[in-house]
């Protein structure tokens, strides 16, 4: 498609950014600039070559601005299509208008301010939306611009290419369109927050990633506005690479774990799965017993914490092991300079408290979607079921309970080994508990953790006895688990046999 120069150009500006160049630009290019109100007074500092838009349309503007570009001559003149409606413009008396430079009054800032409902109101645009909607429809043989950084490239692609292109017109009509999105759903959602006390959240791109979850597959990364914390998605990257999606999924699942604890706890993540988790009196010694769980899954993994993160255990991270992304609360400032000596490691603030923009995990499956809600579910300890003849040590319990917290976030079907609230071993992702929990003991016996007197959490039941036949042989104290299977008599059986407190929560937490 060809290039177009335009002749006339309708100026109107919340944001006054980089005003200055690019009128000085349009009066190189003899473009008639038709303006209104402040931005009027506004390019009159820079020229006298500037017609007020009520000049121009022969009408006053009346209701204290509120009706001044809502006029025929105006969006005529933008919504003419130059093969078929000139005629009727000529006749009457109308001219072109074929750039429109507008952008909007700043609503979702005037909200935030915490303004009265009045103010807000008055802040909601209608001559913007309408003209830059008018524009972006016409995109054809009008340039809209909506926002200030586009300057820039609008004057190069002008005096480099001797106009501006098809392509770079239908970007700024995109633009329009998706700011318009924006707008209005800011707008209903204050609405709807006024009159129901319930938010609405919309997605913005934020970033274009390199490659997906494989580098054939492509990948953005799209936030929801409105957001009150830093959440994995709009989290403050203090410094390293840029995020893959990779790591984006895997900072999330370490997240994810790390908040379910209240002392100071350290969550490892590789591939999605917790490889190592510990809660201590200190970061450091949480980090430490983590890492101890399984070194080896730990090279290249993703590291939680859930409080700030010190320099001494930023000193040990640098010193142990190769990580992709450090997650903290926050960072004191050594701790920043020691981790800044791996530049490529991404460093990543994150509030404990996170929003929830939609109601639970969304799931795509061919021809639809799945959703449900999120498993939030924490089974108080008054209500776990000891059901052998054994019952679990004061010590025991708080295993279990750290156990099947972690057990939640492990991938099914799931075992986690656990003593002196440390996981020792962790059994992920297999077709078999069995073979699970057979993973988990080898992962202890290759790190020389001591598995006799630890518990264990399996996050769905046992079919069969073998899986506890397992664990006793392993030298595993006590067991917690859903319960619930045809074979429950069986499996209780095998507990009592093998000395094995065990304990029912009646819930399952499998994670696919």
């Amino acid at each position: 498609m060809s290039l177009i120069t335009p002749k006339t150009a309708l100026i109107s500006l919340s944001d006054k950014s980089n005003l200055d160049k690019l009128v000085k630009f349009l009066l190189k290019q003899k473009v008639k600039m038709i303006s209104t109100g402040g931005t009027y007074k506004s390019i009159k500092k820079i020229t006298n070559d500037v017609m007020e838009v009520s000049e121009f349309t022969g009408f006053e503007e009346m209701m204290d601005g509120r009706v001044k570009t809502l006029h025929p001559k105006i969006h005529a003149g933008i919504l003419a299509r130059r093969e078929t409606d000139m005629e009727v413009l000529t006749d009457r008396g109308y001219e072109l208008i074929d750039m429109v430079v507008v952008n909007l009054y700043p609503f979702k800032e005037t909200v935030a301010s915490g303004c009265s409902f009045e103010e807000a109101i008055e802040k909601i645009d209608i001559g913007g939306p309408t003209m830059i909607r008018s524009a972006a429809k016409n995109f054809k043989d009008v340039a809209v611009v909506s926002d200030p950084n586009d300057y820039e490239q609008l004057i190069d692609e002008w005096q480099n290419h001797g106009g501006i292109s098809y392509e770079f017109r239908k970007e700024l009509s995109q633009k329009v369109f998706q700011l318009m999105a924006e707008y209005n759903s800011a707008i209903a959602n204050y609405l709807k927050d006024i009159s129901s006390n319930a938010h609405q959240f919309n997605f913005n791109k934020s970033a274009s990633l390199r490659y997906g979850e494989n580098p054939h597959q492509t990948a953005d990364l799209l936030t929801f506005s409105n957001l009150e914390h830093k959440n994995i998605a709009n989290a403050d990257i203090l410094q390293g690479k840029e995020l893959s999606y990779n790591n984006i999924v895997d900072a999330d699942a370490a997240w994810e774990c790390v908040r379910a604890f209240d002392k100071p706890a350290c969550v490892i993540v590789k591939h999605a799965n917790p490889c190592g988790v510990a809660e201590a009196d200190s970061i450091f010694d949480a980090y430490d017993l983590a890492f101890r769980t399984d070194p080896t899954s730990a090279f290249g993994g993703i590291i939680a914490v859930n409080r700030i993160l010190d320099k001494k255990t930023a000193e040990e991270i640098n010193t142990r092991q190769f990580v992709e992304v450090v997650l903290a609360t926050g960072f004191e400032d050594d701790a920043l300079d020691e981790l800044a000596k791996k530049k490529n490691v991404r460093v990543l603030c994150v509030d404990l408290e996170q929003d929830n923009p939609y109601p639970g995990v969304i799931k795509k499956v061919s021809g639809g979607i799945l959703i449900q809600s999120d498993d939030t579910f924490i089974v108080p300890e008054a209500d776990l079921q000891c059901v052998t003849k054994r019952q679990p040590s004061p010590e025991e319990i708080n295993d279990l309970m750290f156990a099947w917290k972690v057990a939640k976030f492990v991938k099914s079907n799931a075992i986690v080994y656990v003593k002196n609230k440390q996981t020792i071993g962790i059994g992920a992702g297999q077709m078999s508990r069995v073979i699970s929990a057979e993973i988990a003991n080898l992962k202890a016996k290759e790190e020389g953790l001591e598995v006799k007197g630890a518990v264990m959490a399996s996050d769905a039941f046992f079919p069969f006895r073998d899986g506890i036949d397992k664990a006793a042989s392993s030298g595993i104290a006590s067991i917690i688990q859903p319960g619930g299977s045809i074979r429950d008599e069986e499996v209780i059986a095998a507990a009592d046999e093998n000395n094995i407190a065990m304990l029912f929560t009646a819930t399952r937490h499998f994670r696919h």
